[in-house]
């Protein structure tokens, strides 16, 4: 494996190294031998550093060759190169073999080469995630890039078409559009070239470089694309994929430490307009660097994997990494979303510094948010009022937020004052229970619906782009149709389950909450969820209204249970669960793809890399063994013997022949199912 990363070395690109003229053949020598020696040594001491290897790389230039900027379909032996009568061409007119043992994937244009023995570099599941990205940076660039005189031209796509969920249009959008679409730049850029006036695109986390290549090949306006990853042979992966699909002009391979390559491009004419950051777990470690790598207005695209630390089941390390603590609730999904938001604008406000935010969703096992960055000492001022802690009842589930500033608007000037509470007493109002308090989170939108819509636009007006268009269409649907300014959701089936009655239907409670006066929306983020403004008292009174007419076995509730309490009070209004037209939103009637199934076994984060390489099997296999292991319960002790003692193998069973387990230590596995 060394010899084949010393072979693979000479590819890599730093992010710090330009292109020149192709050197003369004995150069081109001189410069391969010296990188490879920096190589073997760098590996001989084990990679602890990567100082010394930046030492040995100082003084090297990389040869580079101008590369097509046009991607052609792969063959199991490459791209098929296009005839034509450019030098360049000619040059690249050799496509890279593959090395044993390498496989090619195809995902959107790109063609990525993936050893074999390596599975955790691609996760087919993630298709989304990168076809969602890609989606968002091109409309980014294409509002970024229209203030700097330049037109962003993307293959497929037509005239541009907004869709609305509503069934009436807005004559005015459509006069403005026009107007808009009259004065045209006069520079234009596609994908596959590069872009002067462009965007500077950072991924911190490359891996294989899928994402970065993609980029390439399917985001126009680029100026440059970096992909960073701190292991030799990730860094060499990724020079190969860039010459493999022909972007090398564009796509530069770094080996570095991804924070201490957004450190030390702080510097206001040297800072990145994109950083995608897609770490395997938290990304808490990389987000103070990357808040002040980002140019004024840049992009922050930030997921989160750590799921189980971020939804409750570990207040405590989630407050170590991201300064707010989980708490298990029904909406623990769109509360992390909340917390790394909160985590975000913290670290930009010790910058001077501040988030906006454009689109933020939880999908699959992962959470995705995308922020733009900006300065301004005055808007920082407002952060404390864009926090909120939660009080939660661990009785009903009622929750309550309380700001954790206060501003008001005193003319043209804003007074800031402390926040007053707490919202809630020593107990529940509804149950008697007790309140966990769980933040501070975001309590602002974490949504930018302008942006999402032209996002939506863009995807639905030209469906072929991404292998999953259909997906982000039914995502970015329902995120157009949440409440931005409600916080967080109550799901119809826990409050029944609160008061031990049947599920109403989704539709006559949303219609009960629409007689009331009240709004409400799904969310993206739970199928069963319920985004509304109505208070929790007015809540409770509706399911009391639906007990009535299904109602439960009161005799065998607890007195102290909180669907006793609940359920002793009498509804002050009553509901009406007549369904309603504007009930049913558009998304669902559309049938769009809101939310899909498994898409395939073991479908969720893979195990992580091995330091010196390859993929651990341990997880899998654990997996494997806890699978429907309560299905066939042993309800005859009896057939315990047929299991081995494990306390026998440790030699500390005192039972003897009385033991109910096996002492058989040759028994296998497989005879024991038999």
């Amino acid at each position: 494996m060394l010899v084949r990363t010393v072979r693979l070395f000479p590819l890599i690109i730093s992010h710090h190294l330009h292109h020149r003229c192709t050197p003369s053949t004995r150069h081109l020598f001189q410069w391969s031998t010296g990188c490879a020696a920096a190589a073997a040594a760098c590996a001989s001491r084990g990679l602890r550093s990567m100082e010394p290897l930046k030492a040995a790389q100082q003084d090297l230039e990389v040869p580079a060759t101008d590369t097509s900027s046009t991607p052609t379909k792969s063959t199991p032996m490459g791209p098929n190169p296009t005839p034509t009568d450019t030098p360049a061409a000619q040059e690249n007119s050799s496509p890279a073999g593959l090395l044993p043992g390498e496989t090619v994937v195809n995902e959107g244009k790109a063609a990525i080469l993936f050893p074999s023995a390596n599975e955790v570099f691609y996760n087919p599941v993630q298709e989304f995630n990168r076809d969602l990205t890609c989606a968002v940076i091109t409309e980014f660039a294409r509002d970024l890039l229209a203030q700097r005189g330049v037109k962003v031209v993307v293959p497929g796509e037509k005239e541009r078409v907004v869709v609305s969920l509503s069934e009436e249009t807005n004559e005015a959008d459509t006069q403005m559009e026009e107007k808009n679409g009259a004065e045209e730049p006069a520079v234009t850029a596609t994908v596959g070239e590069k872009c002067e006036r462009g965007l500077r695109v950072l991924e911190g986390l490359a891996a294989s470089g899928l994402r970065s290549v993609r980029f390439a090949l399917e985001v126009p306006g680029l100026q440059s694309v970096t992909a960073n990853d701190f292991s030799t042979k990730a860094a060499a992966l990724i020079a190969r994929n860039a010459q493999y699909n022909k972007v090398s002009h564009l796509l530069q391979a770094s080996c570095r430490d991804a924070s201490m390559l957004m450190y030390e491009m702080r510097g206001k004419k040297e800072r990145y307009d994109v950083i995608d950051l897609d770490p395997y777990g938290s990304p808490a470690s990389f987000l103070d660097a990357a808040v002040q790598a980002v140019s004024e207005g840049g992009l922050l695209c930030i997921t989160c994997t750590d799921m189980a630390v971020m939804a409750g089941n570990s207040g405590e390390t989630c407050y170590s990494k991201y300064g707010s603590v989980s708490i298990k609730a029904k909406y623990c999904h769109e509360m992390a979303l909340r917390i790394i938001l909160h985590s975000l604008d913290q670290r930009a406000g010790v910058y001077q510094r501040y988030i906006q935010p454009l689109l933020s969703v939880s999908v699959d096992f992962y959470i995705r948010v995308f922020v733009r960055v900006f300065t301004g000492q005055a808007k920082v001022k407002n952060s404390a009022s864009k926090q909120a802690l939660i009080y939660n009842c661990v009785g009903c589930g009622s929750f309550h937020l309380q700001r954790m500033g206060r501003r008001t608007s005193n003319g043209k000037h804003m007074k800031y004052s402390a926040a007053t509470g707490p919202p809630v007493g020593p107990e529940c109002e509804h149950c008697g229970q007790r309140h966990q308090l769980g933040g501070p989170i975001w309590a602002e939108p974490i949504h930018d619906f302008s942006f999402v819509q032209k996002v939506l636009s863009a995807v639905s007006g030209n469906p072929s782009r991404f292998g999953t268009s259909k997906r982000i269409e039914g995502m970015l649907s329902m995120v157009t149709e949440e409440l931005e300014d409600v916080p967080l959701y109550y799901t119809v089936d826990s409050l029944s389950s609160t008061i031990h009655c049947n599920t109403p239907p989704l539709l006559q409670f949303r219609s009960a909450l629409l007689h009331a006066g009240h709004r409400v929306s799904l969310s993206h983020a739970c199928k069963n969820a319920i985004k509304t403004d109505a208070p929790p008292a007015a809540i409770w009174d509706i399911m009391r209204c639906w007990e009535k007419a299904n109602p439960v076995k009161r005799e065998k509730l607890s007195e102290t249970s909180p669907a006793f309490k609940i359920l002793s009070t009498e509804p002050s209004q009553e509901a009406c669960f007549t369904v309603r037209e504007d009930a049913n939103p558009q998304s669902r009637k559309r049938h769009l793809t809101r939310f899909q199934e498994n898409p395939q076994a073991f479908w969720g984060p893979k195990a992580r890399a091995k330091s010196g390489g390859g993929i651990s099997g341990d997880l899998q296999d654990k997996r494997k063994k806890c699978q429907n292991k309560r299905k066939n319960q042993i309800t005859d002790s009896s057939q315990l013997k047929n299991y081995p003692c494990k306390k026998f193998k440790q030699g500390t069973c005192t039972h003897g022949d009385k033991c109910c387990y096996s002492h058989d230590l040759n028994q296998t596995s497989e005879e024991k199912m038999e």
